[in-house]
């Protein structure tokens, strides 16, 4: 018999529901709330300590926690490896909350600065880069250009997204060195239980 979840977690997310049915519809708001609730969770001992047994997520994945079906948001973790850079990215209409559990990680903004009239192509610049820690939530709205960098340590997040878009919804991928775009598909999807150690 499988161990039961584990409680901190459990108790996000009935909280995110929580948030989710409070916000009537309001993406942004519920959102805004995730993010606190997100900061709470990557603080507490519990999910830092579950977290050291956690796969890495290399090969384009995510851990999938947990897929709400009655408000739709998802919550995934990746655990990197030292020195990993993730390619510049959209998550097309969805908000993302994204917090550091473990480790040291470069969160960097871009905004495109084309007209984005030509297909393919998208020039894009910096706008910032901030090195989060354990306890770092950056909160990405629709169409929010971004990348998320490994340290020189391994490190761990998790992610609440406002709805599931793997399988259903190709997100932007931006290369500045060729200053080209393209629609690609989000990462595979593993399913892993936060379930509390024995």
């Amino acid at each position: 018999m499988a161990n039961p979840q584990l409680p901190a977690f459990k108790d996000f997310i009935q909280n995110l529901r929580l948030a989710f049915a409070d916000a009537k519809g309001d993406t942004e708001a519920a959102m805004n709330r995730a993010k606190d609730l997100l900061q709470d969770l990557i603080n507490d001992d519990s999910i830092l300590a579950h977290s050291k047994t956690w796969p890495s997520t290399e090969g384009h994945k995510n851990l999938l926690l947990h897929e709400d079906t009655d408000y739709n948001f998802v919550i995934n973790a990746v655990v990197r490896t030292i020195d990993r850079q993730r390619g510049i990215h959209d998550h097309a209409h969805a908000w993302t909350a994204y917090g550091i559990v473990d480790g040291t990680e470069e969160l960097a903004r871009y905004r495109r600065t084309d007209d984005g009239l030509v297909e393919g192509h998208a020039v894009v610049e910096c706008e910032s880069k901030t090195i989060g820690t354990r306890g770092a939530v950056d909160l990405v709205p629709p169409f929010g250009i971004h990348a998320e960098n490994g340290g020189k340590e391994r490190s761990v997040a998790i992610i609440i997204r406002s709805e599931r878009l793997v399988g259903k919804v190709l997100q932007g991928r931006f290369k500045p060195d060729t200053n080209t775009t393209y629609r690609g598909h989000g990462p595979d999807q593993v399913p892993f239980e936060i379930n509390a150690l024995d």
